[in-house]
């Protein structure tokens, strides 16, 4: 483990501090060197996330092939939001508020739906002080929280763990691994966005995250 992942890890991560309020008088991280700082993510993600990202596909083919049996219409109409090649310029979504929906393709169970539509919840992406985007879903049962990576011009690293109901504070990445989250982020559409997250510890094979500005 690098020194900057460890010490990053260790202090909760800037995505934990930004959410409780907590990191008021410390002493910001130092950033990593120049040469890893184009790949940040690959100092940070835990060795179990990299091969999630690296398996991105294979998730994404089975999952989609379960959810189109399941609801073909709704699978159809989400249109490029299902669609794994598309990734245009700008994969991180600026600063600002979101309205948000999460999809869940593919049971990880038998006896479990193979296509969840939520409604639209709130989300809201900030700029962490290492220079990030960061992401924090403020409302529904299950909220990701996690940090926005540069991976090259049409992608983006999304890693994180998830929040549960009344829960007020997110646990720190690679703390639990039931909790940490890690996907790759694309823009699908003028001012759309997703996140997609292979293979959860929950529920589904896929789930998908759309963002949309609000205003």
């Amino acid at each position: 483990m690098t020194a900057w992942r460890a010490a990053t890890l260790g202090s909760g991560t800037a995505l934990s501090l930004a959410l409780c309020g907590c990191g008021a008088g410390r002493a910001p991280l130092e950033p990593p060197p120049a040469s890893q700082q184009e790949d940040m993510w690959r100092h940070l993600a835990t060795d179990a996330d990299r091969t999630r990202l690296r398996g991105w596909r294979g998730a994404w083919v089975t999952a989609a092939a379960k959810a189109r049996a399941a609801d073909p219409a709704a699978v159809a109409a989400a249109g490029a939001l299902f669609a794994p090649d598309i990734a245009l310029d700008r994969p991180v979504p600026p600063a600002g508020r979101y309205r948000c929906r999460v999809f869940k393709l593919g049971a990880r169970t038998p006896g479990m739906p193979d296509f969840l539509a939520y409604p639209w919840f709130e989300c809201r992406i900030a700029a962490s002080a290492q220079g990030e985007a960061q992401l924090v879903k403020l409302t529904g049962s299950q909220r990701q929280v996690g940090t926005l990576y540069r991976h090259d011009d049409r992608r983006a690293v999304f890693l994180g763990t998830l929040m549960l109901a009344d829960e007020t504070r997110a646990l720190a990445y690679g703390r639990d691994p039931e909790r940490d989250l890690a996907g790759w982020a694309t823009r699908v559409g003028d001012g759309r966005w997703r996140i997609a997250l292979p293979h959860p510890a929950f529920e589904s094979l896929l789930t998908v995250i759309e963002l949309v500005p609000v205003g």
